[in-house]
């Protein structure tokens, strides 16, 4: 028997954070156990234990997933199931990240019908999750907050309708489409284009182009917090109406404990 392709061979290899202009980075076809450089079938899609997690931006990257735990050494698997998500919509997360490139973040969006991956980590590795995503401290990027079954359906392949899952939801608000509601997520160079022919000042801070964009947002975390002022202070940011999801977290299974931080945050 051959032995299960790797992540070069089905083209899921490179990460958004060495390529920025491939954000989110590709997601795998089907429902998949990443362990470490190969994508194995999964035997069932509910893994009780670990903490469910919607992936809407480059968590459903095995790339990028990788990365993260090789930074801190965890080899143990990571299932990642596909799933038809209702009332949730990927908008544009209203930060400038210091790997280059902006992000994604989810937005409240009734009636809307999205297939995302659900990643289902287990205590370590939503650790070190957390801590990329700045959801381990107040002042991070991205705040982990339960997404209620009843308000966001998530269903799997095989029918099943979890009764919840986490989502990473933006501290910063999302950027809106002109009409004040909240702007779809485009492939990165459409999106970083269409930012900079808008704005002039946004120009002068991080070039013309997206590849200056992203070489310069790389080499200058304090220029990347200059730019989400900034797009706040253009008034281009709107609320993702998922804030009232937060909430002081109990510490537990679902807690999010300080860990030192896993790399520059998305």
């Amino acid at each position: 028997m051959p032995p299960p392709p790797t992540l070069t061979s089905l083209g899921l290899a490179r990460a958004p954070r060495d390529h920025p202009l491939t954000y989110p980075g590709p997601w795998p076809a089907a429902s998949a156990l990443l362990q470490g450089d190969r994508l194995l079938p999964l035997d069932r899609l509910t893994h009780p234990g670990r903490t469910p997690v919607l992936a809407v931006g480059s968590n459903a990257c095995p790339g990028q997933l990788r990365h993260k735990m090789d930074e801190f050494g965890i080899a143990s698997p990571i299932p990642m199931t596909k799933a038809r998500v209702a009332g949730l919509e990927v908008g544009v997360s209203a930060h400038v990240s210091r790997l280059g490139y902006i992000s994604a973040s989810p937005v409240d969006a009734p009636g809307a019908v999205r297939e995302l991956f659900v990643i289902w980590l287990d205590d370590e590795q939503l650790r070190v999750v957390d801590a990329s995503e700045g959801a381990d401290s107040p002042e991070g990027n991205y705040a982990r907050v339960p997404l209620p079954g009843p308000e966001f359906r998530v269903e799997l392949e095989n029918g099943h309708v979890l009764p919840g899952t986490y989502a990473y939801v933006n501290r910063h608000g999302v950027l809106h489409d002109g009409t004040g509601a909240p702007r779809r997520h485009l492939d990165q160079r459409t999106l970083i284009t269409e930012l900079l022919k808008k704005s002039a000042e946004l120009r002068r801070l991080f070039g013309g182009t997206p590849e200056e964009f992203c070489a310069r947002a790389r080499a200058d975390a304090d220029l990347c917090e200059r730019g989400t002022r900034l797009l706040r202070e253009e008034k281009l940011v709107t609320a993702s109406g998922l804030e009232h999801l937060y909430a002081p977290r109990r510490r537990g299974r679902n807690a999010t404990p300080q860990v030192r931080s896993a790399g520059p945050p998305s």
